[in-house]
């Protein structure tokens, strides 16, 4: 073959392979349409089964508004990163809803029709600079019946919980009717008339949150069925139980009904009946249990045994005047004693406790057993009965030693579970039953997964613990100071969903940082932190001394130095300058390191690596050239 042939046969391929490659992109576009894959580490695009199935599940058309301040974020890329996350994973939704989901994305630019939907759908405008200039960025729903629910403005600090906050908002939608909690205690949570004092008892704020959000609903302590419509039973101190109201709520939990359960093993808000008999108060027990239930549920709990924790511990005072002190039984719960991937506790900032249990899961049992709340390493079991008559909480640190385990405060527990009642209902509730015809078939095990969270403390849940209360103008005004509100609403609102909604775990975050940059700052941090710290010691020192020198002149005449002073102050006038000088240059060193490295990054990913692709691609090219001159 000539050369003028060879080109010429060059041309064409060339030619012909550019049709090819058009012709592949086009026909992709069509047939590939709605086609994703995910390549991202832990698959942040990708809903999950449970949601999935939700969507699945929408009868009536949902509309979803995205508000998003496109115009105003122009600057703020953080922000807009975060927003085209949020749009992809609207639009994997509606990809997957079809028909079911209705998606607008709007701009509500300042002043326009779009920013009055916004601000009627309850959404917040969020300011963003000194000017008063605010953005939008949440989302609102409404289905078929003009429901209404919406997510006010989208935190990117909560982005691991985006994908659940999406699935609740059309699980809310798509299932309008307002959630039922039935409430089963003895304690004064809920607002009654108080017969010692001949008036009406407030209710404990959080019962307050509670019937706000849902429909809360008495339960008496001696029921032989819990009725169907309830979504939710919260136990909260099941004290003596009888065996009928114990089955009632076993039958209830392996029929699907979702539970939320708190024991305890010293009540503090368990007072006595009548506090004037002192043997009756001595001998009184202030702890909770289900034992029958929980053991044949697979839970281990003790209700003689509390956590104490000498690094959460609490600083308290004990009688007015006196200093505080640190009690090993009260605890303040943050950081990594709260499950951060779970919604029901992810994001909170601090939950009180006092003298808590623990529950673990046991040894032959088949259930999940998911920690939200854990002890420090610094913790131990201590006996209940300490605590009876303890006036100093520093008493609980003489034998303190700790196990260094850490121990589960509370829990979510999913899993299959037999009945407590392998026997049938038993002979109490069969004659205490108005129709015993009419008694549901008898659960041996659960329908599918059961699903509750247990917390082995009750006090988490009294005001004095996180919320402080004032009376403005005959009315109670709540501020809370700790998450403990937050947690319960997060847990009954969690289970009020379905099992598909509750299952839908919290994702990885969606900015991806160098860790490798991080560990060089770090590493530079640490190789200066002490030059750094003695060199504002120095200046400290340096300051105290001239402050010194001034304080300690007595003539009359302040504005007039002696020679001796005016020496000793440029002596340390110039030491200040000196220390500020190479504190300077400390700074700027470290500085220089961090910097340093940001070049070297930006040479690697800017000219590097395409100097390498181009030699690759130089190299291989050569080589076909050579190979097809000695052809």
């Amino acid at each position: 073959m000539t050369t003028g042939h060879k080109r010429s046969f060059d041309l064409w391929g060339l030619l012909l392979l550019a049709l090819l490659f058009l012709a592949v992109v086009t026909l992709s576009n069509i047939t590939l349409r709605g086609m994703r894959w995910d390549l991202t580490d832990g698959r942040l695009f990708t809903i999950s089964e449970g949601t999935k199935r939700i969507l699945a599940e929408i009868d009536e058309p949902i509309n979803l508004y995205y508000f998003f301040s496109d115009k105003q974020t122009a600057d703020l890329p953080t922000v807009r990163d975060y927003a085209r996350r949020v749009e992809e994973m609207l639009d994997e939704f509606a990809a997957h809803a079809g028909a079911g989901i209705n998606l607008q994305k709007i701009d509500p630019v300042p002043f326009s029709e779009q920013e009055d939907l916004a601000a009627r759908f309850g959404l917040q405008a969020v300011p963003v600079s000194n000017s008063g200039e605010s953005i939008y960025f949440g989302i609102a729903g409404t289905n078929s019946v003009d429901d209404a629910a919406a997510i006010p403005f989208l935190h990117a600090d909560k982005q691991q919980f985006l994908e659940y906050d999406l699935a609740k908002l059309v699980y809310t939608l798509a299932n309008p009717k307002r959630p039922v909690i039935g409430v089963m205690t003895e304690l004064p949570m809920l607002s009654d008339f108080d017969p010692m004092t001949q008036r009406v008892r407030d209710s404990w704020i959080l019962a307050e949150q509670i019937e706000g959000l849902f429909e809360l609903r008495r339960v008496a302590t001696s029921v032989d069925r819990i009725e169907e419509d309830i979504d939710v039973l919260m136990l909260v101190h099941p004290k003596d139980l009888t065996e009928t109201t114990l089955y009632a709520i076993d039958q209830f939990v392996l029929g699907g009904g979702k539970a939320l359960i708190f024991v305890d093993p010293r009540a503090e808000m368990d007072r006595p009946a009548n506090p004037s008999d002192p043997m009756a108060a001595m001998q009184a027990s202030q702890s909770s249990n289900l034992a029958r239930l929980f053991q044949a549920w697979g839970i281990e709990y003790s209700p003689d045994q509390i956590v104490g924790d000498k690094q959460l511990a609490l600083s308290i005072t004990m009688r007015p005047g006196e200093p505080p002190v640190r009690h090993v039984g009260m605890l303040g719960l943050t950081g990594d004693s709260l499950d951060q991937d779970d919604v029901v506790s992810g994001g909170l900032d601090q939950i009180n406790v006092a003298m808590i249990g623990y529950l673990s899961k046991a040894e032959d049992s088949t259930i999940e057993l998911i920690p939200l709340i854990q002890s420090s390493t610094d913790a131990m079991p201590i006996a209940a009965d300490r605590l009876r008559f303890m006036s100093d909480p520093n008493e609980l640190l003489n034998d303190f030693q700790a196990t260094g385990e850490r121990y589960v405060l509370a829990a979510r527990i999913n899993g299959e579970l037999n009945t407590a009642f392998p026997d049938g209902a038993p002979a109490d509730a069969a004659a205490e039953s108005d129709e015993p015809a009419a008694r549901p078939e008898h659960r041996s095990s659960s329908d599918g997964t059961a699903s509750m969270i247990v917390v082995a403390d009750t006090d988490i849940l009294t005001d004095r613990l996180w919320v402080q209360v004032n009376r403005f103008l005959g009315q109670r005004m709540a501020n809370a100071w700790a998450s403990n509100g937050d947690f319960v609403v997060n847990a009954l609102d969690n289970l009020t969903g379905s099992n598909d909604l509750i299952g839908i775990r919290g994702r990885a975050t969606y900015s991806r940082p160098f860790l490798r940059v991080q560990e060089l700052e770090r590493e530079a941090d640490e190789r200066w932190r002490g030059t750094i710290q003695e060199l504002e010691a120095q200046l400290a020192q340096t300051e105290s001394k001239l402050g010194e020198l001034q304080a300690s002149r007595n003539d009359e005449n302040l504005a007039i130095l002696t020679d001796e002073q005016s020496a000793e102050l440029e002596r340390f006038q110039q030491q200040r300058l000196q220390v500020r000088k190479e504190l300077r240059d400390v700074q700027l060193t470290l500085n220089q390191d961090k910097e340093r490295l940001g070049v070297w990054m930006k040479i690697l990913n800017i000219l590097v690596l395409p100097l390498v692709l181009t030699f690759g691609l130089a190299y291989f090219s050569a080589r076909r050239r050579g190979k097809d001159n000695r052809r």
